[in-house]
Parts: structure tokens; sequence; C-alpha cells
């Protein structure tokens, strides 16, 4: 026995040794996958037989899946951990990030509000000031919700005069909320909690009470069940929640899956906006001052995005693409607001139009080539200023109440931290109100704008960041990063994460592709449904034309995404496994055959389609649905899919499933990997302590899989040949 003991020990040692020389010779080698099971489950559309056999994977409820996302985690973690620099990737990130940001101010009543963060602090505080007197109060510590950090602020909203707030809270990152209603002046709560609320806000009439928006709470899970009737409540303040007045949505005839309910500045009108899809809108309002009024159709289609910019009396701005893809301000009569009595108050340009409201003006947001350029003009039409900026890149801002003497905008780029600027409108001056401390010298780095032909001779922007004097070899690690739907524009922004990629002589692409909205309707139309396809075309070129002009190489690039973003990078490395050397698709819509299943997605057919559609439009998903075209024996890149638990906007089911094809149909060694945080969702109030661990996950597994053995700025960086 002693001599059988001392034979599988040796054993032992040589097998350990002989893996770790393999580790060294192919360091994507060794990955041992936890056994999927599968099943026999078939789906048929329009008499195509369509198997799924990780249909299991959906129940998020299932002790099963359960198991399964811990043993998956346990895999990913105990790789992740092997990465020599990723500690190092971790302290550069939490030391970049601990600067103290502060946001602009906003008064409400007699106080002066603003959000901070002390530098690494999970959450953003709020903090109020009185006027003549610059003593910080805390207002909201987020941070006091949940003893992990996990509970974060969803919306806050103060009551005419400021004496009530009502705040949002989300529990684990999931989109449903509760709202909390507090008296400002003590703190103190003041009511029941309200719960059972999703995709909403929460909109003051005076000081009496407010209208949000929710579901019926589904059956079966929360975070995964089908919600698709969203229905519009008054909540008066001193009332329980099963008194709120019912306001739209509750009849067949009001069925919609998202409505948002405002009420003008002046409390005069309700606008209730009723959508089925991400896009477009009807729109309809209720004059607040007539007790027996109803609602008044502006709009009874869906064919337009028009919503209410400002009121200045029965004179109603309204925002919208109707006849004018890049957007244009029209003017009319809330006694007769229907479309045959609008006219044009600044038309449509060549450029997409995004305006804004303060002071007593209207600021025009133009959008050329994705970096912005701001107009002001007064209430009669009349333009007052091109307004200066401080450099090419990207504003936000302009918006404030009529009463506002100062307006606050917020400048950056890929480069450059955002810095807010204190405006006054009546002489189109500004100032540096708050300019961040941060561990980074942007002087030392570019950004270029190139445009590039896709596939079907589309001109494509794109904008490349890195650091100066950064030799086009090849052989830069390079993220291609893009999104590329629902009518959501990619303009410059900074990021500390971005930072400390270029930080490591990482180069950093955004090319705004087709199905955004960087260039109106026509745009994002070009990139939906059947014409998916445009997208991923445009993504592979953008990729192209970073190795055709030695920015990168496939040994050296990386594609990354999110959400939508996440089936861009999945559909991209399904149809071409061999552009790049690493895949990071995060939150992905991956299974496009039943997206709209779950929770909310139904509401994304406007981009996508939906596999009951028709035959034609089944077809068109499946042919790139990234579930459903992992081929066995394909070299896929090196993968790092990551999602969260508690995601319940676009399910985690898609990218356990996406996973477990590829797990089981990877020929070479490139690990295929996910990373499922726990307590967390789609991204929105994710602690700072996930963020900055995530980003050092994801950028550890890049560089390793690009064969670099240290931090490609150490002295002694060395690649594996």
């Amino acid at each position: 026995m002693k001599k059988l003991i001392a034979s599988l020990i040796i054993l032992t040692l040589f097998n350990s040794c002989k893996n770790e020389q393999e580790l060294k010779k192919n360091k994507n080698q060794i990955v041992n996958y936890p056994i999927t099971k599968t099943s026999d489950t078939v789906d048929t559309y329009f008499g195509s037989e369509v198997k799924d056999p990780y249909r299991w994977l959906e129940d998020d409820k299932s002790p099963e899946t359960e198991a399964w996302v811990q043993e998956e985690n346990k895999v990913t973690y105990r790789y992740l951990n092997k990465i020599p620099f990723r500690n190092s990737i971790k302290e550069r990130l939490s030391k970049l990030w601990n600067y103290e940001k502060i946001g602009a101010p906003f008064k409400e009543g007699k106080y002066n509000y603003f959000y901070k963060n002390n530098g690494l602090q999970d959450q953003y505080v709020i903090y109020r000031t009185l006027d003549n007197d610059n003593t910080e109060d805390v207002f909201l510590d987020p941070n006091t919700f949940s003893d992990n950090g996990t509970t974060s602020l969803g919306g806050l909203s103060f009551s005419k005069d400021g004496s009530i707030a009502a705040y949002a809270i989300s529990e684990g990152g999931s989109d449903w909320r509760k709202i909390i209603i507090i008296d400002t002046e003590t703190k103190a709560v003041i009511e029941d909690t309200l719960v059972d609320v999703k995709f909403s806000g929460m909109s003051w009439k005076g000081n009496e009470g407010f209208y949000y928006s929710s579901y019926d709470k589904p059956k079966g899970s929360q975070l995964s069940a089908k919600t698709d009737q969203h229905k519009v409540y008054y909540h008066k303040l001193g009332t329980n929640q099963s008194q709120d007045k019912l306001i739209f949505g509750g009849t067949p005839d009001q069925k919609h899956r998202y409505i948002n309910a405002n009420v003008t500045e002046d409390d005069h009108y309700l606008i209730i906006t009723p959508r089925t899809s991400t896009s477009g809108n009807k729109l309809y309002i209720k004059d607040l001052t007539k007790p027996n009024s109803t609602f008044v159709p502006i709009l009874e289609d869906t064919d337009s995005d028009t919503y209410l910019l400002d009121n200045v009396g029965s004179k109603l701005f309204l925002l919208t693409n109707l006849n004018a893809p890049n957007n244009k301000i029209i003017t009319v009569d809330a006694a007769n607001p229907t479309p045959e009595h609008w006219v044009d108050f600044i038309p449509e340009t060549e450029n997409v139009l995004t305006p804004s409201t303060g002071s007593h003006y209207i600021f025009a947001n133009y959008m050329v080539d994705a970096v912005s350029q701001i107009k002001q003009y007064d209430y009669d039409g009349k333009l007052v200023r091109n307004i200066e900026l401080p450099a090419i890149g990207t504003v936000n801002g302009f918006s404030g109440k009529k009463e506002n003497e100062t307006l606050y905008f917020t400048f950056s780029n890929y480069t450059t931290p955002p810095t807010s600027y204190a405006f006054k409108p009546e002489t189109g001056k500004s100032e540096v109100y708050v300019k961040p401390k941060v561990d980074f010298d942007p002087n030392q780095y570019e950004s270029k704008q190139v445009f590039y032909k896709s596939k079907d001779g589309t001109k494509i922007p794109m904008i490349i960041s890195y650091k100066k004097g950064t030799e086009l070899n090849g052989k830069n690690p390079t993220i291609l990063y893009a999104y590329g739907g629902f009518n959501i524009s990619l303009t410059p922004s900074f990021s500390i994460a971005n930072a400390v990629w270029m930080e490591a002589g990482g180069i950093y692409a955004v090319p705004n592709l087709r199905g955004g909205g960087e260039y109106g309707k026509a745009w994002h139309d070009a990139g939906t449904k059947m014409h998916k396809q445009n997208v991923f075309d445009d993504f592979i070129a953008a990729a192209e034309y970073l190795i055709d002009n030695k920015y990168t190489s496939s040994k050296f690039l990386a594609i990354k995404g999110g959400s939508n973003g996440g089936l861009l990078v999945g559909a991209t490395m399904t149809q071409r496994p061999h552009l790049m050397q690493v895949a990071l698709p995060a939150v992905g819509v991956l299974d496009m055959l039943r997206y709209h299943t779950f929770t909310s997605g139904a509401g994304w057919a406007y981009d996508y389609g939906t596999s009951e559609d028709s035959k034609a439009m089944f077809e068109y998903l499946k042919g790139y649905s990234p579930v459903h075209n992992v081929k066995a024996g394909t070299k896929y890149p090196a993968t790092l899919i990551t999602t969260g638990d508690h995601d319940d906007r676009v399910v985690p089911a898609h990218s356990f499933k996406f996973a477990a094809q590829l797990q089981s149909k990877q020929k070479s060694g490139n690990p295929i990997l996910i990373r499922i945080e726990t307590d967390a969702g789609h991204g929105a109030g994710t602690p700072i302590s996930k963020t900055i661990d995530q980003y050092a996950d994801i950028f550890g597994f890049t560089l390793y899989n690009m064969g670099f053995d240290e931090l490609p700025n150490s002295t002694e960086t060395s690649v594996t040949k």
C-alpha cells in the first residue's frame, strides 16, 4: 500500500509538472469545464425544428441552475486567479478611481443638492447646502442602504416646494424598484414604501402626490417572467398604495409595454407617452387645471418618436422625428395639438438634434460625426449664440428650471476626465465649476477620428484613442468596443477603466455602427430587423481597418460590448472566429429566437423582429443568433462572458446557454469562461468595488490570452511566442 501511495504521489507530481509545462507552452489549454447536462427540448417554427438542449438553464429558481452557476464560477475564478498581473491591474484601477467626483448642483426648495463620491465609495452620496451657507449636509447615503453596497439609488424626485422627496431603490441590480417617501427637512420616512415599481419615473403634481408606472407582479420568477402591460398610477400623499388611482394602461386598448408620465413644470399638463417597443410612441395630453378633463390625443400611432420639450401656457414645444429623421422642434397649441396644426420652430438639419431647456432658453445639442455642437435659442426661435466648447468631445447638461440663473454642463472625451462648467445664459460666459483631480495626464494621449468603409460601401466613423508615440506595428493590445442598436449613440466619454487600459499601452477603438442614433432615424433603421447584419458587417470592417492599418493584429485584438453590444460580440465571434484573439460579451442578448419571451424583451422587436413574426424573420434571426450558430470543431477566441444573476432586463439565461454551447463545441485550448456576478443586474447601480474587480478580471484575461506574461507597460514585459 505504501508503494502504491508513493507511486501515486510521484505520478501526481509528474502530471503537475507536465501540466505546468503545457500551461507555459499554451496557457489556455487546461480548463476543465463543468459537465452541463442536455435535454431533448425542441421548438417548431414554421415547420422547422430547433433543438434547445440547455433550456433548463432558463429556470433561475432551479437548484440545478444555481449549482451550475456555482460550478462555472469556480472554474472561472480558478483560471483568473492564475493571471500573474491581475492584482496589479486592480491596484491601478483602485488608485486611479480614488478621486473626488462632484456633480452639478440643482435647487429644490431652499436647498442646493448635489451628488458626490469621495473616491471609492460604492454609491454616490447626495449632499445639500443652503444658499448662504456652504456647510455640506448628507441628505441621502445609498451606501447605508445595504451591508454590501448592492442596493442602489434608482431615482430621486422632489415635490414642487421641495418639502417632500420620493426616491427609488434597486436591490441587487434589479430593474424592479421600491419607492420611499421622506420629509426633506427631517429626512424622516413619512409613508409606507411603494413596491413592485418598474421602468418608472416619479413626476410630482404640486405637493399633493406623484405619477409613476409599473406592471402587475408577474407569476413565477420576478427576474425572468414576461411583463408587457405597463400602467400609470397616481399616488396621493397620505394614502396607501392599494388606493393609488390607475390613470392609464388598464384596458386592452391601452395595453403598452412602456408608458412614461410627466407633469409640466407649471403643473398645467400631464403628458403620457405609451410605447409598444423601444422606438416609436403615442402621445396624449391631459389638462390638470380642469378636474374632469380627459386625455387628448396628439399622436395615436407609434410611427415616430415625439416628446414634449416644454410649454409656455398652452403653447407646446415638441421634439419629433415625424417626417424629420434627424429631429426638429415644432410648436402647437394644446387646444388643437395634432400634426396638421404643427409649425416648425427649429427645423431639421443634416445633424441629429437633442435639445434641452433652462433659464427661459432652448439649447440645441447637435451631434456632428458623434461629437457635440451647441446652439442657444430664445423662445421666439431666435438664435442667441453658438456656444464655445472646451474642445472636441461630448457635452451633457444645459438643463434646468426656468427660474435658474446659472446652468451647468459637463464636457469630456476619451482622454479628458469629465469637467463641469457653470454657464450664464444671459451673457454666454462659462467657467470651470469642478475639475477632477485624476492621476492621469491627458496630454500624453490622443484620439483620432477615422472613416472606413463597411462591406456595402457605407462610410462609418471610428475614434481610436491611445498613448502618443504608439508604434503602429500590429502588436498593440486593442479593445474594439461598440453597440450598434436602439438608436443609442456612442459619443466620446472618459472612463477610468479605459484610461488604465491605455496606460498599459492598449488602444481603445469605438466605431459608430448602423443601428445607433449618430446619424438619425435612417441610420438606426439601417441596423434593424432584416438589416441587422449591417451592424455586424460594420463591426467586422472596423476590426479589419485596425488590422490593415497596423494598429493591431488578430493576435492582439479583443472585441467587447454589452447588452445589444453583447449580441454584437456574440454574432461577430461566431461569424468570424479567427478575426480576434479575445471576445468579451457582457449581459448579451444571445438567444434571438426566445429573447422576447423574457421580462420586457418583447419591447425590443422594433430593432430585432421576433421568431414568431414570419418564416423569413425566423430564418434571419436563426441565421445570426449566437446561441444557435456555435459550430462543433471550430476554434473560437478566448472568451470571457459576463453577466449578473439579478439581471432582469437581459436575463442571464442568454449568457448561460451561450457559454454551455461554446464550452461543449470549442475545438482549441482557448478558454471559454463565464463570470456570473452575484447580487448584480444589467449594470446600473453596480458598486464601485464590484466594477473594479470586474475590469481587473476582464483586462487580465484579455492580456493573458494575448500572450502577455506581464503588463505591457512593464520594462520586463514579455509575450509568449
